[in-house]
């Protein structure tokens, strides 16, 4: 499979690169006597860790899930479908509310397979242009902004998706789900 290169994803791979290492005390590869950069057996560390984060971003976004397009949402008290179906028995979701959830979690996944599909092949027709040699600052450029389109208009989706799940829950179902995801009350 061809590498996507999006800014993004590059900024995710990047950011998930270093703190994987960091996180679990290995070498960044960038210390001294790291040997040029590369880990043992002449491996870049930070590279496996962005090539599994990169399989992980193209296999969540083709499932039609967000990748994190949602966290400004979700971690202010705006819950998406998805997690929300996850812990319909902690909050104590009635059968309306489940039925409402799953046709909004249904939706999302109509619109966001197709869209997700379309921003993975705009990512391989950029690294594409690299792979083959072929890149150039005007293609460079168009593709990027094709990618970046294709992405706000995926993130805007599962924005307006969190947006309408709020809705069908009550202030204390919100509470209780934010504290399940992130520890703490929302506003």
């Amino acid at each position: 499979m061809n590498r996507t290169t999006g800014l993004f994803t590059a900024a995710l791979l990047l950011a998930f690169a270093t703190t994987s290492g960091a996180q679990h005390g290995a070498p960044s590869g960038h210390g001294p006597g790291t040997a040029g950069g590369h880990g043992a057996g002449g491996e870049h560390t930070g590279h496996r860790s962005a090539d599994s984060c990169e399989k992980e971003f193209e296999q969540v976004v083709a499932d039609g899930r967000g990748f994190g397009m949602a966290f400004a949402a979700d971690r202010h008290g705006y819950p998406g479908p998805l997690h929300v179906l996850e812990l319909a028995t902690r909050l104590g979701l009635t059968p309306d509310q489940q039925t409402k959830v799953r046709a909004l979690q249904d939706a999302m996944f109509a619109e966001s397979r197709p869209k997700g599909a379309a921003l993975l092949a705009a990512e391989r027709k950029l690294g594409d242009m690299f792979a083959s040699a072929k890149a150039d600052e005007a293609g460079v450029r168009a593709a990027v902004h094709e990618v970046e389109r294709l992405r706000a208009d995926l993130r805007a989706l599962h924005l307006t998706m969190h947006l309408k799940t709020r809705e069908v829950l009550s202030p204390e179902q919100r509470r209780l789900y934010h504290a399940e995801r992130w520890g703490t009350t929302a506003r």
